[in-house]
C-alpha cells in the first residue's frame, strides 16, 4: 500500500523547502529533523484489497489470482510529487501462488500496474510473499497464520524501493456459516519498530452454500505505531463484497465506501481467481 503525506502537510513542505535554500547548514539540519516528526497521512492507492483467511494452494498446485481495482471518486492530490493519484485509477496485479506443503505457499506479485488519471499506464514493480499456516485451515473452527511479503516498488508506488508487509492472520468460525477474520497488518519501511505503519483489516462474512458468500470487509491505516495519525487524517474503508466459488473459476468483487476525509469516497474490486493445475485447474481435463 501506497502512502505519503496530506495536502496541508505538503503545502508546509514546499513552503519550508523554499526557505530552507537560503539558511546556513545547520538550520536547514534543523528544520529537516523537525518535519521528520510531523505525521504522514494515509494514500492508498494499492494493488490488493483482500482479507487474508488462512487459505493456501494444495501441495503442488500453481494458483492465479488477478486482482483489479478501480477508484471512480478518490484523492485528486499526488502522494507526493511524481506519484499516482488516486482518483479514476484502476491499479492491479498478477498473483501466481504454488502450494509448497500443506503449511506452506509461496507468492510472487507480477506486474503489478495502474491507469491513472494523471500518469496513465505504468508498471509499478512486483511482490514476493510466503504464507505459512495451520494445515488444513478451510476444515477448523479456529484458524491462523502469517503472511510475510518483500516489495520492490517503482518511483510512482512508493517512495522507498524496499518496502514490506507482516500480516499475521486469526479467524473464528461461529454459528452456522458465519466466520471473522483479523489480519493485524503492519507495513514496513525498514526504519525501525516504531516506524511500523498499522494498517489492519477485517471480515465478516457468512457462507450462504458452497458456492455463495457474502460479507463486510474494513481496510483501515492508522499511520505509524510510535503516533498514530489524528482521525481525520487516517483511512478507513468499508467494503460489501460477494464470493463466487466455481470450478475451474472463482470470482470475488465489492465496493467500499470511504468513512474519513482523508480515504477515497467510492472504489471498487474484482478478483479472478483459478487453479492452473490439480483437480481443478483451468488446463485440466475433465
Amino acid at each position: 500500500m501506497r502512502k505519503g503525506g496530506s495536502v496541508g502537510i505538503a503545502a508546509q513542505f514546499v513552503t519550508a523547502s523554499v526557505y530552507i535554500v537560503g539558511t546556513p547548514a545547520w538550520s536547514r539540519l534543523a528544520l529537516a529533523a523537525a518535519f521528520s516528526l510531523i505525521p504522514v497521512a494515509a494514500y492508498a492507492v494499492t494493488d490488493e484489497i483482500q482479507v487474508y483467511q488462512g487459505d493456501i494452494s494444495a501441495v503442488g498446485v500453481f494458483n492465479l489470482t488477478w486482482h483489479n481495482n478501480y477508484t471512480p471518486s478518490g484523492l485528486k492530490t499526488p502522494a507526493y510529487p511524481g506519484s499516482v493519484v488516486d482518483n479514476h485509477t484502476l491499479s492491479g496485479v498478477t498473483e501466481w501462488a504454488y502450494g509448497v506443503t500443506d503449511w506452506w505457499e509461496q507468492g510472487l506479485y507480477l506486474p503489478l500496474y495502474s491507469d491513472s488519471s494523471n500518469l496513465g499506464w505504468t508498471y509499478n514493480g512486483f511482490k514476493v510473499r510466503e504464507l505459512f499456516v495451520q494445515p488444513h485451515n478451510e476444515d477448523k473452527e479456529f484458524f491462523y497464520g502469517i503472511n510475510f511479503e518483500f516489495s520492490w516498488n517503482e518511483k510512482q508506488w512508493d517512495r522507498p524501493v524496499n518496502t514490506g508487509e507482516i500480516r499475521p492472520i486469526i479467524g473464528w468460525r461461529f454459528a452456522e456459516g458465519f466466520s471473522i477474520t483479523i489480519n493485524p497488518i503492519v507495513d514496513n519501511y525498514y526504519r525501525g519498530f516504531s516506524r511500523l505503519e498499522f494498517v489492519p483489516a477485517e471480515r465478516l462474512d457468512y457462507k450462504i452454500n458452497d458456492s455463495w458468500t457474502i460479507a463486510a470487509e474494513e481496510y483501515d491505516d492508522f499511520g505509524e505505531l510510535r503516533r498514530f495519525l489524528p482521525g481525520d487524517q487516517q483511512w478507513h474503508q468499508l467494503w460489501g463484497v460477494v464470493d463466487y466459488n466455481g470450478d475451474p473459476i472463482s470470482i470475488e468483487t465489492g465496493v467500499g465506501f470511504g468513512l474519513t476525509p482523508g480515504t477515497d469516497n467510492f472504489a471498487v474490486k474484482l478478483m479472478i481467481i483459478t487453479d492452473l493445475n490439480g483437480p481443478h485447474g483451468l488446463f485440466t481435463r475433465r
